[in-house]
């Protein structure tokens, strides 16, 4: 199928690539003609395991492009893909100016043939009505027929079309492998032509023809109207966020009462009822989906007169979740001016390069307000020009540059690399040895028989 994805962000561009892998005609659009240039010679401008051997191989074997070129991404599609961003606004809710733009572009350009115009973005419920109102507008716009007013009687045809939601579950780090082994596909839409279209489109990953286990069952498809599609994303990510929030708050009674938080969640996940995953306590979520999508999903609530309490607390206990390292920083340092602190880690998870409110960030505010000076190292951030612009913390290139003269590490983002770190070494290098464990990701007796004093989350073996 001829397909044609406009936004080349996380969403965007894996969507793309991987459309591409399966045997599609994609054109990938993006405003940026640098981030374009840079595409065009091969390179991915985002790091996701595997993107970039899967994006270089469908540009050779001609089945995916990009271009800055608007018009010849729409002449070209038979379905159009909407996935630019909708960052939160200071109010919580969501900045959809980019998707009307996209929607208008599209309506300016649509002439003949059937399209189906799919929002990828995570965008407001009832969003579908309404980019089709935007798009209607952009065909007006280029007919040159104002929208309400009265028409002549030679009013050009309106070029047929359906808009479709279609939200995507992908984790960053894991995006190339979500897209090939998804737990399902959530189509919203109302005309079965859009919906079947869709179902071709996704046939070859529905039948499990790219996924680990080809011998699954097949991929669940849910057909839904368009709101509810648009819903099932909200409310999924607001779930998993309630999810890590809550394991946290039994974390910091686990701190109080002597339990310890590992072995509590283990024994709440082995019910299937609730599952082991996103029972990991640490110092929070962040990135740029759970954040959004929970402020998002309140102030739609609020919007219609609803107060989402549970949601609500939610956030709270996230915000509050941030700040547990630098409760225990200050209780294992006393006073944080003038001391060091290295952060292991700095995107708000590992294998991504992202950094939208990673905790880390937090993290430096804060120490950087108590007088603390603070170096950081991370895997991706370290090697790459990323780390130019950022304030308030030195970014090293090694862990040892790290280590040497630091009064305490704080474990950020559980990269799997820091497992096996030489942490006797990284001891001795201290002032002194102290670590903090924000993910419960290291082996506590590895840790103290290398000469540290370590603290985890909810761990009975230490007290904030």
């Amino acid at each position: 199928m001829r397909v044609c994805v406009i936004g080349t962000g996380y969403v965007g561009l894996v969507t793309g690539v991987c459309l591409s892998h399966i045997g599609h005609e994609v054109i990938c659009i993006d405003n940026n003609a640098d981030k374009v240039k840079l595409m065009q010679s091969g390179q991915s401008p985002i790091f996701e395991p595997g993107l970039s051997e899967l994006m270089q191989s469908s540009m050779e074997a001609g089945r995916l492009t990009f271009t800055t070129d608007l018009a010849a991404g729409v002449s070209h599609g038979d379905i159009l893909f909407i996935a630019v961003g909708t960052p939160p606004l200071p109010t919580g809710e969501s900045d959809t100016r980019y998707v009307e733009a996209v929607a208008r572009g599209i309506g300016e350009h649509l002439t003949g043939g059937y399209k189906v115009i799919v929002n990828k973005s995570t965008v407001p419920i009832g969003s579908g009505d309404w980019v089709r109102m935007i798009v209607m507008d952009g065909i007006a716009e280029r007919q040159q027929v104002p929208v309400g007013a009265g028409a002549p009687a030679d009013k050009p045809e309106t070029p047929p079309f359906d808009v479709v939601s279609n939200p995507e579950f992908l984790r960053e780090g894991s995006a190339v492998h979500d897209t090939f082994n998804p737990d399902r596909i959530v189509l919203g839409g109302s005309n079965p032509k859009a919906i079947a279209m869709m179902k071709e489109l996704y046939e070859p990953i529905v039948e499990r023809r790219f996924a680990d286990d080809q011998s699954a069952p097949q991929v669940p498809i849910l057909v839904t109207d368009l709101s509810s599609a648009e819903m099932v994303k909200y409310a999924s990510n607001s779930f998993l966020a309630t999810k890590i929030s809550f394991i946290n708050e039994v974390a910091n009674i686990c701190d109080r009462v002597g339990a310890d938080v590992v072995q509590v969640s283990q024994g709440i996940g082995l019910d299937s009822r609730i599952g082991s995953k996103f029972l990991q306590a640490g110092i929070g979520w962040g990135g740029s989906c759970f954040p959004k999508d929970v402020s998002a999903l309140v102030h739609t609530a609020e919007d219609y007169g609803y107060e989402a309490q549970l949601l609500k607390a939610t956030i709270d206990v996230n915000t509050r979740q941030r700040l547990l390292s630098l409760e225990k920083l200050q209780h294992m340092l006393k006073i944080l001016k003038g001391k060091t602190v290295g952060l292991l880690g700095l995107t708000f998870k590992p294998d991504t390069d992202d950094m939208r409110d990673a905790p880390a960030l937090i993290l430096i505010e804060h120490l950087n307000r108590l007088g603390a000076k603070v170096k950081a190292y991370d895997p991706i951030v370290s090697q790459s020009g990323m780390r130019n612009g950022m304030t308030g913390v030195i970014v090293e290139t090694d862990v040892e540059r790290l280590a040497d003269g630091c009064d305490a590490l704080v474990l950020v983002t559980d990269w799997q690399q820091f497992k096996s770190l030489d942490y006797s070494k990284m001891a001795k290098l201290m002032n002194t040895p102290n670590l903090i464990d924000g993910r419960n990701f290291l082996d506590r007796e590895t840790l103290e028989a290398a000469g540290f004093n370590y603290s985890g989350v909810g761990d009975r073996k230490t007290h904030v």
